[in-house]
């Protein structure tokens, strides 16, 4: 099974949030784009990423574009991941007996993010951490919410231009 590439058409789901709500992603992207960042908490380059993922969550907030996480886990060690690693971005639940959601999405890894446009389609697929995908897909938060671009990592900072998941 390979991974689905910019281009295919998003497999649809519903699936459980933490919260206790369901988050459907047909009905999410009629507001707009979805990026979906698949994980498991054991990945250490998950825990690198997310925290990354995080500060998009906070400079865009979930309007015009919809930011979610999808756990390979079960909801408590989803719930630890997110608190150990500061995530408040909403975390869906795939069922860890069967992985549907991530089977549809072709996941040999993670993590893996996917940028969804309002049409459906995949327009950014990828693997590890990429801070060149990253960064499009800050530059594409900005542009459905209509406003600048926000300088989400300093110049002093070091971190990673990639990272294999």
């Amino acid at each position: 099974m390979e991974t689905l590439k910019a281009g295919a058409k998003a497999p649809p789901f519903t699936l459980p949030v933490t919260d206790g709500t369901s988050f459907s992603l047909q009905e999410a992207l009629e507001r707009g784009p979805v990026m979906l960042a698949f994980f498991k908490k054991s990945c250490p380059v998950c825990q690198y990423a997310f925290p990354l993922y995080q500060r998009l969550y906070q400079a865009y907030g979930n309007q015009g574009v919809t930011l979610v996480g999808v756990s390979q886990n079960p909801k408590k060690e989803t719930e630890a991941f997110a608190k150990s690693f500061g995530v408040t971005f909403p975390m869906l639940l795939d069922d860890t007996n069967a992985y549907p959601v991530s089977n549809a999405y072709g996941l040999t890894n993670v993590p893996t993010v996917f940028w969804i446009g309002s049409n459906g389609k995949i327009e950014v697929s990828s693997v590890g951490w990429s801070r060149k995908d990253y960064e499009a897909m800050s530059a594409r938060m900005a542009e459905a919410r209509k406003i600048p671009p926000a300088l989400l990592i300093q110049a002093q900072e070091k971190i990673d231009d990639f990272r294999f998941g």
